[in-house]
């Protein structure tokens, strides 16, 4: 199958959705991959390592799409982009359709493309593997940026994450044990931080408990979340419903109760936030103030961390470009339930059952 990667045009991303290391593999099975020239600069990945991986170069994303027969893409594909495309070609992408321009599925169905989402790809387990991969380095972001929002300079209460001698540790309160949510505790307790989690599965708190020590949690419910901002220095907001608009368990009057300079990290941003107060922001102007309360609120803040961000969404991605080159998309959807999940259109029509 002819297999193709573009580069990531949104700003300030320098992700790419296929290393050298997965074309090596895709190519050793047999497959043809087109690289555009560039895509895996901002990440640190030369032409020359894709040339010496198998890969084929082409100089424009124009040349990629009309080549290939399956595109892995990280952000979402723009309307520039989906018109390159040719008739029933497959793309690989994080789409998070719930936020998105209702155009995009309009420019799916015009040009009779097959759209996998990366973040709905389903395990039986209700693991959702690929967006995992992205949201345990999500995860252990938010607790540097945390440090710095509490910084005086930037506004903050002037509160050290861990505390020191005589000194009490600063409360971070997480909402939602998933893959971000875990990743955060684990880097937030070793810090010396005084972390609570919330969530409403029991399973996930325990399995939290159970690899994190030190680490406090909760049953989410409104007036136990609302005790638990009101006292926090940090909130980080990491709840996912998968395939939907997150909703808002952080009202307006739950933010006006914390106290000045302490910091909201709302990484449920990317399926429309979980805090009443967030809108998104960019890397280059990452934060907003409502009521002396910071909010850092920006979509795919990952981008920032090129590399190791574009290794763990190729590895995890791998697997299934494997099997739909192998099998080609549409037996590959049909013999594979994880993937039969993933599938927002099939040749431009929604994909039976799935949410709207």
């Amino acid at each position: 199958m002819d297999i193709g990667v573009i580069r990531e045009r949104g700003a300030f991303d320098r992700r790419v959705a296929l290393t050298p290391p997965v074309v090596r593999r895709l190519a050793g099975a047999g497959h043809t991959v087109w690289v555009e020239t560039g895509a895996g600069d901002g990440a640190m990945f030369r032409d020359t390592e894709y040339i010496r991986s198998g890969g084929q170069i082409v100089y424009s994303p124009a040349e990629v799409l009309q080549r290939a027969e399956l595109v892995a893409k990280i952000g979402r594909p723009t309307r520039d982009e989906l018109a390159l495309c040719r008739p029933g070609m497959a793309l690989l992408a994080f789409y998070h359709l719930a936020v998105a321009d209702g155009g995009l599925r309009e420019a799916l169905a015009e040009r009779c493309l097959t759209a996998i989402g990366c973040e709905i790809i389903e395990q039986e387990t209700g693991r959702l593997p690929v967006l995992a991969a992205i949201s345990e380095i999500a995860g252990q972001m938010t607790v540097p940026i945390a440090a710095h929002l509490l910084r005086s300079s930037s506004g903050g209460r002037g509160i050290l994450l861990g505390g020191t001698p005589g000194v009490p540790p600063a409360r971070v309160v997480i909402l939602g044990a998933g893959a971000v949510g875990s990743a955060a505790a684990r880097t937030a307790v070793a810090t010396g931080a005084r972390v609570l989690a919330f969530d409403v599965e029991p399973r996930k708190l325990r399995r939290v408990m159970e690899h994190v020590r030190g680490v406090e949690t909760c049953l989410a419910d409104d007036d136990a979340i609302a005790e638990a901002v009101a006292a926090a220095d940090v909130v980080i907001g990491a709840i996912l419903v998968a395939g939907t608009r997150t909703p808002h368990v952080v009202t307006r009057s739950m933010v006006e109760s914390m106290k000045p300079g302490s910091a909201i990290i709302d990484v449920s941003i990317d399926q429309g936030g979980c805090v009443e107060t967030s809108r998104p922001t960019t890397l280059s102007d990452p934060t907003f103030v409502y009521k002396a309360v910071t909010h850092f609120c920006v979509p795919n803040f990952t981008a920032d961390l090129g590399r190791s961000s574009s290794v763990a969404i190729a590895q995890a991605m791998l697997p299934y470009l494997l099997e739909l080159a192998r099998a080609g998309v549409e037996a590959a959807v049909k013999s594979c339930s994880e993937l039969a999940r993933g599938v927002y259109t099939l040749r431009g029509l929604p994909a039976p059952g799935r949410r709207p």
